[in-house]
């Protein structure tokens, strides 16, 4: 009989569900994946905790998602929170009240592991040769993931979309010195970055993963309806990154809504994560950059396959 495995993962900006059903020693078939842009670390930065109505938004998700689990009959689960977890003081009481709800026990994974699992997630689903880089934008940190084949080098850094946005974008549309402060401290992480992955720059594949990426892919495509297939494995170019910011950056929030593509509860977030991308193409100097919609819960779902 098969076994039908799952991934939760709680993050700064969206909680999401993968349940699948293995195949063969590292292939699956995904039987639902699902994303809920639920904002766990709204106010996370500024109070160093988590905030009530953000963890009730969470808990409902939560909820919802382990009946989905009990009617996919799964045999073994795996549940991890990240960044705003991590950062935030009162996180026993989420991690209680999230064990109560789902009866699984969550795992706070930290940057190094987050970054191990969703590199094995990414690299796992596009075949490639020669050294790749993983760069995942979270809400609350950007995971970097280097290596050739398996994981050699990573490095967390304390810059995600959510983060950003509440740090530096109180204006709307952002004013030209809000993003020139966001991008003067993105840039000295990316210091950090070239120092523990000395390598960085001579790696031959780019991928990119997370909702920042996937959203300026459907944007640059002009999709109105999420398609897995037009997104996973799309290439970006430096220019195409750039436009997407320009048009998002110099527009209010009803004009970035109206753009084909753009979510709802992405829409306050969004040009903090493009100040994030469109630095690391500038700064790291890459061309292009992949998507790739296999990450972390993918990640998380090969490390338990047998």
């Amino acid at each position: 009989m098969a076994k039908t495995l799952a991934a939760i993962d709680c993050g700064t900006n969206s909680t999401r569900l993968l349940i699948v059903e293995q195949t063969g020693q590292r292939e699956y078939k995904t039987l639902h994946r699902e994303a809920q842009i639920t904002r766990l670390g709204e106010g996370t930065d500024r109070t160093q905790e988590l905030g009530t109505e953000a963890m009730d938004r969470v808990l409902a998700t939560l909820i919802d998602f382990a009946g989905k689990i009990k009617d996919h009959d799964v045999s073994e689960i795996k549940f991890v929170a990240t960044s705003a977890v991590r950062d935030a003081r009162n996180r026993d009481i989420f991690l209680m009240a999230a064990e109560e709800v789902t009866t699984i026990k969550p795992e706070i994974l930290d940057g190094s592991d987050e970054a191990r699992f969703t590199f094995l997630g990414a690299t796992n689903s596009i075949s490639s040769t020669g050294p790749s880089l993983v760069i995942d934008i979270g809400g609350g940190s950007t995971e970097f993931a280097f290596g050739e084949g398996e994981l050699e080098f990573s490095h967390s850094a304390d810059i995600g979309c959510v983060r950003i946005s509440e740090r530096f974008i109180a204006n709307d549309p952002p004013l030209p010195e809000e993003l020139s402060a966001a991008q003067s401290l993105i840039d000295l992480h990316l210091d950090d970055v070239l120092m523990d992955i000395p390598s960085i720059q001579s790696t031959t594949n780019i991928y990119g993963v997370a909702g920042t990426i996937s959203a300026t892919s459907m944007i640059e495509q002009g999709l109105p309806d999420y398609n897995f297939d037009s997104v996973h494995g799309h290439i970006m170019s430096k220019q195409d990154i750039e436009e997407v910011f320009r048009l998002l950056a110099t527009d209010n929030r009803e004009g970035r809504l109206s753009n084909p593509g753009m979510e709802e509860g992405r829409v306050d977030v969004i040009v903090g994560g493009l100040c994030i991308l469109a630095q690391i193409m500038r700064k790291l100097e890459f061309e292009q950059i992949q998507v790739s919609e296999s990450d972390i819960l993918d990640g998380l779902i090969l490390s338990q396959m047998k």
